[in-house]
């Protein structure tokens, strides 16, 4: 797959530079490259975190680049187990009804983990095993949710802007993923992934301290009108539910190659943005020969609702 996208990457930047070179002239033959086939892996989604519900990890394969009409197929039959550094399991069970998805369903009052723990993943697949570890963060708690009018905001005509309050632990080292929901839908677009380090974007200065403006304004979302022109945030009745997940510094690079390889700009700044590549995995190989890609990560989470009525 990966010789596949650095293929179709080269074709672009052929494409641009025909394009620079005879202006307007028209292209009308339809170019279909011919993709080369890609073996399926083994794809690990298991993000999993001590919110009291249900906990699931899924366990799919990969499929051909242009068959993404359909759901990749689900691996059954497999071992899943979570256990901490003290030999407390976590048994995933496997659903029959939706294949490939396994869940680890609390007692009543329990929930998944504890912070300060280190957990490791153990997959057993088709005779093949494959294994990965995590930390339990901290997470600090939400203070509040407060909302700004735009009426002097030179990108809005109405509306208000939301942000939420919170003050990172002091201790450095610490990462962070915001995620937002406005009435009742998470914001999941490429340019509304929110990750923090510490209470900044990066390794800084910035500890024990609020989190930075353009974090706490990460609870917005990212939308445009039929003319590309944005829209306001958040309007008067709207509501918007933020959490915070704790996560590793493993799993913060590997947010950030996300946004990076899904982000994209598009058209002709394609040319100049950072070449299509495969995201970063913590899963490894124990045994077999089939190569496995995905993540393991585990979160403790705060989390704050609120209704705007002003």
């Amino acid at each position: 797959m990966q010789t596949a996208m650095n293929t179709v990457y080269k074709c672009m930047m052929l494409f641009g530079m025909v394009i620079v070179l005879f202006g307007n002239s028209a292209c009308e033959d339809a170019i279909n490259p011919k993709l080369e086939k890609a073996d399926p892996v083994y794809v690990v989604d298991a993000w999993v975190n001590n919110k009291p519900e249900p906990q699931i990890i899924k366990l799919t394969m990969s499929q051909p680049y242009l068959e993404n009409d359909k759901l990749p197929p689900g691996v059954t039959g497999a071992t899943i187990v979570v256990t901490d550094n003290d030999a407390q399991q976590y048994i995933f069970q496997e659903d029959t009804n939706e294949a490939g998805t396994y869940r680890w369903t609390p007692a009543s009052g329990q929930t998944f983990g504890v912070v300060g723990k280190t957990y490791t993943l153990s997959i057993t697949a088709n005779g093949e095993e494959f294994t990965a570890t995590s930390y339990m963060g901290r997470v600090p708690a939400i203070d509040s949710i407060t909302f700004e009018s735009n009426e002097d905001s030179p990108f809005y005509k109405d509306g208000y802007t939301g942000q939420f309050w919170a003050t990172e632990p002091l201790g450095k080292g610490d990462a962070y993923w915001i995620r937002a929901h406005k009435n009742g839908v998470l914001l999941n677009k490429p340019n509304e992934i929110t990750i923090a380090y510490d209470a900044g974007f990066s390794q800084s200065d910035f500890d024990g301290v609020e989190f930075i403006l353009p974090i706490r304004q990460g609870i917005n979302p990212n939308e445009q009108d039929e003319n590309d022109e944005p829209i306001a945030p958040y309007q008067i009745g709207d509501s918007v539910y933020v959490e915070i997940y704790s996560i590793t510094h493993e799993s913060y690079n590997y947010l950030n190659e996300v946004i990076t390889q899904t982000d994209r700009p598009g058209g002709f700044g394609e040319l100049f943005a950072t070449p299509l590549a495969n995201v970063s995995t913590n899963i490894t190989k124990v045994s077999g020969s089939t190569p496995v890609v995905g993540f393991f990560n585990v979160s403790s989470v705060s989390a704050l609702g609120k209704r705007f009525n002003p």
